[in-house]
C-alpha cells in the first residue's frame, strides 16, 4: 500500500485518538488498551515499508502518549513524579532528540564564535562580559584565585540567587519559542557566545586549567539547561513553524505541552546547578580528584538522561 493512501486510511482515526489523548478525556483502560494495539499495528506496519517517514515519527510519537496514558489509567497506585522521570519523560522524550542536538549544534557554533573573536578582538570579551566583571576577573588573577568571585557571598544567599536566576534565563529560552525557533536560538547563541568569551579570557591571561576546574563544577550542569530549555523552545516554536496536518492552534497548544513537559524535567537541573554553586564551588582548592570526579559525574549525568537512556527505554517499549 503507498504511504499516501496508508495514511488516509487511518488518519481520521489517529486524529479522534491523539485529541483524546491530549484533551485528558478519560478513557476506560480496556478501550484504551484495544486502541494501542491497533496504533502499534499501524506503527509495525509503518516500521516495515515506510522508514524514515514523517507517517513513522508521527505514530512513535502517538505511542508514547498513548503510552503514557496506560500508565495513568492503571488501577494500582505509582509514585507519579518518580514515574515521569522514569519512564514517561525519557519516552517522550525519545521522540524530540533531533530537536535536542540541534540546540547543542547551535549551543556549540556560539562558543566557537565567542572563543575566535576573543582571541582576535582584545576589546570584545568587554562588550560581552562588560568592564566591571572583566576587570574584576584580570584582579583575582593577579592575586592567584581567578575564581574568587564564587566566594565572595553567602552560601544560602547565593544558592537562591543562582537558582532563581539559572530559572529566569531557562523560561526565557522556553518563552522566546513563542517568537518562532529563531527567538530560543538568539538565547543560545547569547549564552553560548558569552561562554566562549568567557573561557577565552582565562585562556589568554594563562589560568585555563585552574579556572575550567572550577567553574565547570556548576557550569556543566547550568550550561546544560541552557540547551535542554533551548530545545524546549525549539519544540514550541517548530509547532508555530511546521504545523503540518494540524491547523496552527492547535499544533501551537500541542507544541506547548511538549515544551513545558522538557522544562519540568529540568527543575531538578536548576536544583542541582545552583547547590553547587552555592555551596561546592567556592572550595576552588578541593582535592582535584573530587573536583573532576564532580565535573565528570555531571556530565555523565547529562549525556546520560537525555541522550541515553530515552532510546533505551524507548527501545523497551517499541
Amino acid at each position: 500500500m503507498r504511504e499516501a493512501a496508508f495514511v488516509k486510511q487511518n488518519k481520521e482515526k489517529w486524529i479522534a485518538f491523539e485529541k483524546a489523548l491530549d484533551a485528558n478525556v478519560k478513557i476506560n483502560p480496556d478501550h484504551l488498551s484495544d486502541l494501542y494495539i491497533h496504533l502499534t499495528n499501524d506503527l509495525a506496519y509503518a516500521q516495515t515499508y515506510y522508514l524514515n517517514s514523517n507517517t513513522l515519527k508521527y505514530l512513535n510519537s502517538l505511542a508514547s502518549q498513548a503510552h503514557q496514558k496506560i500508565y495513568i489509567n492503571k488501577k494500582e497506585s505509582k509514585n507519579s513524579i518518580v514515574e515521569f522521570f522514569k519512564t514517561d519523560f525519557p519516552l517522550f522524550f525519545s521522540g524530540y532528540q533531533k530537536e535536542f542536538l540541534f540546540a547543542i549544534l547551535a549551543f556549540a557554533i556560539a562558543v566557537f564564535i565567542g572563543t575566535i573573536s576573543t582571541l582576535y578582538d582584545d576589546s570584545f570579551v568587554r562588550l560581552i562580559l562588560g568592564d566591571y566583571y572583566v576587570n574584576m576577573t584580570l584582579e583575582n588573577i593577579a592575586n592567584g584565585n581567578p575564581t574568587a568571585i564564587y566566594q565572595d557571598s553567602g552560601q544560602g544567599g547565593m544558592f537562591l540567587g543562582i537558582t532563581i536566576n539559572n530559572i529566569r534565563v531557562g523560561m526565557m529560552c522556553f518563552a522566546l519559542g513563542l517568537l518562532t525557533s529563531i527567538g530560543s536560538l538568539y538565547v543560545i547563541f547569547s549564552n553560548g557566545i558569552m561562554v566562549g568569551a568567557f573561557f577565552t579570557m582565562f585562556y589568554r591571561e594563562g589560568v585555563t586549567l585552574d579556572a575550567w576546574r572550577v567553574i565547570m563544577l556548576h557550569g556543566t550542569i547550568e550550561l546544560s539547561i541552557i540547551v535542554v530549555c533551548g530545545a524546549a523552545g525549539i519544540i514550541l516554536g517548530n509547532g508555530i513553524l511546521f504545523p503540518g496536518t494540524y491547523e496552527r492552534k492547535y499544533s501551537l497548544v500541542k507544541s506547548a505541552k511538549a515544551g513545558l513537559k522538557v522544562m519540568v524535567s529540568t527543575i531538578p537541573l536548576f536544583i542541582i546547578a545552583g547547590f553547587i554553586e552555592g555551596f561546592v564551588t567556592r572550595y576552588a582548592f578541593m582535592p582535584a580528584i573530587l573536583n573532576w570526579a564532580i565535573v565528570i559525574g555531571s556530565a555523565a549525568l547529562i549525556i546520560w538522561y537525555y541522550g541515553i537512556y530515552p532510546r533505551i527505554v524507548k527501545n523497551k517499549y517499541e
